[in-house]
């Protein structure tokens, strides 16, 4: 029989199969229709379980700030469909002591803990750090009104890893892998990267000292104790100053072969070996505003300045010649612009040859109309500006190894000129003159310091001339967030160092009780 033949009898209404097919065509249907059902529950029934463990929970330590965040990052996310996640995740916050990062965590906010701008206290303990005259401040918020302090030795502009309160957001689920997407897609979204990475990126360190003078019984100890090491005199402090982004020192002398010891002169010069250590301390800016760079003649306050550019060291407040010396010193660094004007103001005059001249080398000198020129210029293109002034210095040289606390303050004409440069637009005035450390001051919501005191010199003589500050400027997108204040000291070694905690703050009392 033809394939033909058997289709036609498979359907004729005599045919005998007929009643067999049916039943076996209801029978395929039935089991079509069943395993769709199967089919359509199965899907339902998963995606219902999926739904329920894709769970998104924000638990009782997140504030409603931090919730709301969240919750907004959330909802963009699944809008957009940048993020679905297939695990539950619980958001959870915790406030630490230290810097704990991972691959599921952020940390959304730094507190630090802060004291009065005047206030004497340079560390606490962390039981100290709870009282109430201590203010914990938002990184974002601070301002240089307050002083940031240490909290158990640990200050946090050092390593940005402790000496604060961390506020830590974490993603947590059985899935670590859910973890991660979720910091990268909810936690990185709703939150400003508060990471130690990003801070080690954006955050500006600029350290200011005082006079430097690396001459006389230097250049004795150099040939004795330091055993010809001109690095020598650094040995304690270039740790602390060669970490900062920037490092300015106001060098007031010059190098000079053959520059011989001596104990009284004021014919000041250095030996070339001392240049180690400017180096040694990580200086990048030298200030030029002092009275004694052309005592050992011009030919040698332009090798001085050209071995510093050889070194990749900036110059300001002085020059090769009357147009350089008047120069801005302009830094573009980690999104903050700044600009340092230096001026001497003080009994140095052209024709003494302190100041330059025409072609001459020298000191920058000051004129109230080039310091307002130089601060509005340097203000209409949005700079932070800090204005050093090498003012008339207190004499601060009793008969005996005695305190000097008058030239704790300000001398005469000193508080009304440095307000006037503030007054004038600058944002920052810092008095570079003083060998004995004077009070500061906030004025107009603007920080002065009157005089940072001596950082390498031979004056020990006096408790007061042994004395320095060095000012740590920290800045943020072209903010000042905070100055911390190091008080220094040295001894006959004439190596510098860091005071001691209680000594340092004593003084640092002192000064604010001057002002």
């Amino acid at each position: 029989m033809s394939d033909r033949h058997i289709f036609r009898s498979l359907h004729s209404p005599n045919s005998p199969h007929l009643p067999f097919r049916r039943s076996h065509l209801i029978l395929l249907f039935s089991l079509c229709l069943i395993s769709a059902s199967l089919t359509f529950m199965q899907l339902y029934f998963k995606k219902s379980h999926n739904s329920m463990k894709a769970a998104i929970i924000y638990d009782q330590s997140l504030t409603e700030t931090e919730k709301s965040k969240l919750k907004q990052a959330v909802n963009l996310a699944q809008s957009s469909n940048t993020y679905r996640p297939s695990h539950s995740i619980t958001f959870s916050a915790t406030t630490t002591l230290t810097a704990t990062e991972s691959d599921h965590s952020v940390t959304s906010d730094i507190w630090l803990p802060t004291v009065d701008f005047y206030s004497d206290q340079l560390n606490l303990t962390i039981n100290e750090s709870q009282t109430d005259n201590i203010k914990w401040v938002s990184l974002n918020n601070l301002t240089p009104k307050t002083r940031v302090v240490s909290i158990d030795g640990n200050y946090y502009f050092d390593d940005f890893k402790a000496g604060a309160k961390y506020r830590q957001i974490s993603a947590i689920s059985d899935d670590s892998a859910t973890a991660t997407e979720a910091k990268q897609h909810i936690l990185l979204k709703a939150f400003e990267d508060f990471s130690t990475s990003h801070q080690v990126d954006t955050i500006l360190s600029f350290a200011q000292t005082g006079v430097t003078a690396l001459t006389r019984n230097l250049t004795n100890t150099l040939n004795g104790a330091a055993a010809g090491r001109g690095s020598y005199f650094a040995d304690r402090i270039k740790d602390f100053l060669s970490k900062k982004d920037l490092t300015h020192l106001s060098n007031e002398v010059s190098f000079a072969d053959n520059c011989q010891g001596s104990r009284n002169t004021m014919s000041l010069c250095a030996d070339w070996r001392t240049l180690d250590t400017i180096t040694a301390v990580g200086t990048d800016i030298i200030e030029l505003t002092g009275n004694h760079n052309n005592n050992y003649g011009a030919k040698n306050n332009l090798k001085t300045i050209q071995k510093y550019h050889e070194l990749g060291i900036k110059t300001v407040g002085g020059g090769e010649n009357e147009t350089k010396a008047a120069e801005p010193l302009t830094i573009k660094q980690k999104q903050t612009n700044l600009t340092l004007l230096a001026y001497n103001h003080s009994t140095s005059t052209k024709a003494n040859g302190e100041l330059a001249n025409g072609n001459q080398p020298g000191a920058n000198g000051f004129t109230i109309e080039k310091a307002k020129t130089d601060i509005k210029h340097s203000k209409d293109r949005g700079d932070f500006v800090i204005v050093d002034v090498q003012f008339s210095e207190c004499y601060s040289y009793p008969d005996g190894y005695v305190e000097m606390p008058a030239c704790d303050k300000p001398i005469k004409g000193q508080i009304e000129f440095f307000r006037q440069l503030i007054d004038f637009g600058a944002d920052l005035v810092v008095g570079t003159q003083a060998h004995h450390p004077q009070t500061f001051e906030y004025y107009l919501e603007k920080p002065i310091y009157y005089g940072l005191g001596n950082l390498f010199f031979d004056q020990t003589y006096w408790p007061g001339t042994r004395r320095g500050l060095i000012l740590t400027h920290y800045f943020k997108s072209g903010k000042l967030l905070n100055t911390r204040i190091s008080p220094t000291w040295y001894d006959g070694t004439h190596q510098v160092f860091l005071m001691p905690e209680k000594e340092a703050e004593s003084f640092l009392g002192r000064l604010v009780t001057a002002r």
